[in-house]
């Protein structure tokens, strides 16, 4: 009679994760940004397009950008467990392994492509593919570890989902959804980098060269102001160019002039409290800066559609 060694079987292992933990693979504040923007990129399109597909196509454009969050999170588990800002995500502390995050991250990619292209249209379809490949793959694997432009490069995956929103609702591309990406392209830099300054030390100890931790804080004080003037140019421009109305190019000389100025400050305040203040005031600002300019399209679309109402 043979005896059986229970100490050398490997029992199967018993997940953890709870439903919250599966929702924080997504990315759930990053979503929130791709679904107003892409909401805005549709919403601004000169077509009207049934409510079904609308809602089908926001939602897809959603669930992508959660399939590149988990798939990003399962890939950097490593430097996450070594960062403040992420070591409380799921996979460092044991809930959810990299393996769960990847099958969960490319079943959600699978399924919102394919729902996006059968339903909607295979240019949108298309589009979505390329934005998750580009986040999961082309930032996340080639760049973020590799070269300290990885934000810059990076950046035109999330400014990609008004794009994909635009072409969900008309099939092909155009002029306006091109400024919107160009907007949150060069907004990228100068709010990542705000972030990365006060954050220099997690990056330094996972490694990840981001611009401070490489070129040092002055020189990417003045990356900063740089990016920052060139967005506010590229912001300003659809209004004189007549794409987008008076309303818009009010707000957007408003807000540029605060960003501007802010970063001036980052520019100028280097050493101790006032730096570190400095540089966080721009990464909140910047985030007011970008929903409020996408806010005055999407009013000025919600106007348009109810005045003949009322005036009626």
């Amino acid at each position: 009679m043979s005896v059986v060694d229970h100490n050398a079987i490997e029992l199967p292992r018993i997940s953890e994760a709870e439903v919250g933990d599966y929702i924080a693979l997504l990315k759930p504040r990053v979503m929130s940004l791709v679904v107003f923007t892409a909401l805005v990129g549709l919403m601004i399109a000169p077509v009207h397009v049934h409510p079904v597909l609308a809602f089908t196509s926001i939602l897809c454009i959603a669930v992508g950008a959660g399939a590149s969050g988990a798939l990003n999170m399962a890939y950097e588990a490593d430097v996450d467990a070594l960062m403040t800002r992420t070591a409380n995500r799921p996979i460092p502390r044991g809930r959810i392994t990299p393996a769960e995050a990847y099958a969960f991250g490319l079943t959600l990619a699978f399924f919102s492509v394919m729902t996006l292209g059968i339903l909607v249209n295979w240019v949108a379809g298309a589009l979505l593919a390329f934005t998750i490949f580009f986040y999961a793959v082309i930032y996340t694997m080639l760049l973020k570890r590799w070269t300290a432009q990885n934000i810059v490069i990076g950046g035109a995956a999330g400014a990609l989902p008004p794009v994909v929103a635009w072409a969900a609702a008309t099939g092909s591309l155009s002029v306006e959804p091109i400024l919107l990406f160009l907007i949150i392209f060069f907004w990228t830099p100068p709010h990542f980098w705000a972030l990365a300054l006060f954050r220099s030390d997690d990056y330094a100890r996972a490694g990840i060269p981001m611009l401070p931790v490489v070129a040092g804080p002055d020189a990417t004080r003045l990356q900063i102001l740089l990016y920052t003037i060139v967005l506010v140019a590229v912001a300003l421009a659809p209004w004189p160019l007549g794409y987008f109305d008076a309303i818009y190019g009010v707000t957007s000389l408003v807000l540029g002039a605060g960003m501007l100025w802010l970063a001036i400050e980052v520019y100028r305040r280097r050493e101790g409290v006032a730096a570190n203040r400095a540089t966080r005031r721009l990464f909140a600002f910047s985030i007011l800066y970008l929903f409020a300019l996408f806010a005055v399209l999407l009013a000025e679309v919600v106007v348009r559609a109810i005045l003949p109402v009322i005036i009626g």
